[in-house]
């Protein structure tokens, strides 16, 4: 979860200071010192001068020292301060490469891979994303049908068509009459509704509608909340770029390494991870970024994490990541992102219009 950072006002000067040290930190790997900042800010700051502001900014706790003679690194607040008020979102320079990956093709699934392997490739980070469900899973119709004397075919229609076929052993034998005037009670009962919504007073009535056959309606009705509820119990994960870790010193050494590989492997973490990350989202679910003690997984304390979700319309939503070093390249990476969500909108929402 993240957590509340309280922030001291700061001068342009020490902004800019920090600004320089967050994003020669990201390019460099290597502490950054006060001539290098002089330098950045061409000039116009004695070296003295940025010592005295750094000295400041460590005291607030923006930056650390990691070594006596070393310059100064961006800490986990350094870096929120710098997602949250000072970056510019790039954008312009990953455009052509979303247009590319977002294409018509036949299967999602295979869109999703595409997706994932293209964040990967793009940002040099490690990237996941799941296949869309349904956040509140809607009934929209349901088909009983005659299978033998004491079974009946139940084809339910959840919102975004996504369809669950069951067979219910009911013990009795229903005419066609029997089952028409069922299925008219339960669509004209249940159409719209969501697990939470069928209620004991909905329950109460169908069964009271149904007369003798208030025992083959409650058979059902277990049917359509296995089947509501089952919409989130097998989440997709799809992950790319696990390797790319390695690339940065700072996560490549062994243990640390190891475990943040295995997380990354592991199914039951990620689908914990996702629901832990979601959790956390406000409003309509925008881009979020993680530093950081901020990250829900103890393995990866030592990264950030920027999440977002996509929304294909009919109550269908997924969630994107990319995980990596806390002096990832949030510009670029929240670019990427925004523009990601722009071509999934425009290439699947465009066909509902």
């Amino acid at each position: 979860m993240k957590f509340e950072v309280l922030f001291v006002d700061l001068t342009d000067r020490k902004k800019q200071i920090l600004k320089v040290v967050v994003e020669d930190y990201i390019r460099t790997a290597e502490p950054v010192g006060s001539k290098a900042i002089a330098a950045e800010m061409g000039g116009s700051v004695s070296s003295a001068t940025i010592r005295n502001e750094m000295s400041d900014l460590e005291e607030m706790g923006y930056i650390i020292q990691p070594h006596t003679s070393a310059g100064r690194i961006p800490s986990d607040k350094g870096y929120r301060f710098y997602v949250d008020n000072l970056m510019k979102v790039k954008s312009e320079e990953v455009v052509r490469q979303n247009e590319m990956m977002v294409q018509k093709v036949d299967k999602l699934e295979q869109v999703l891979k595409q997706v994932v392997k293209m964040l990967a490739t793009n940002t040099n980070y490690a990237s996941l994303i799941t296949a869309p469900q349904s956040q509140k899973n809607k009934l929209k119709f349901i088909q009983l049908t005659r299978v033998n004397e004491e079974q009946i075919l139940a084809v339910m229609m959840l919102e975004g068509n996504i369809i669950k076929n069951t067979m219910i052993d009911i013990g009795e034998d229903l005419g066609e009459q029997e089952l028409l005037n069922l299925n008219i009670l339960l669509n004209s009962s249940l159409n719209g509704l969501t697990i939470e919504e069928i209620n004991l007073g909905i329950i109460s009535k169908l069964k009271e509608d149904a007369g003798i056959h208030s025992k083959v309606i409650e058979l059902v009705l277990n049917e359509v909340a296995e089947a509501i509820k089952a919409g989130g119990e097998d989440l997709q994960i799809y992950t790319s770029g696990a390797t790319n870790i390695f690339r940065y010193p700072e996560l490549a050494e062994g243990e640390k390494a190891s475990k943040l590989i295995g997380t990354l492997e592991q199914k039951e973490v990620l689908q914990e991870f996702v629901s832990d990350v979601n959790a956390d989202q406000q409003g309509d679910g925008g881009i979020q970024v993680y530093i950081g003690d901020e990250t829900p997984i103890q393995s990866m304390k030592d990264c950030s994490v920027v999440t977002a979700n996509y929304d294909l319309g009919g109550g269908l939503r997924g969630t994107v990541g990319i995980i990596g070093p806390k002096r990832m390249d949030y510009e670029k990476v929240l670019g990427t992102l925004k523009n990601l969500m722009n071509q999934l909108d425009a290439a699947f929402k465009k066909d509902e219009r």
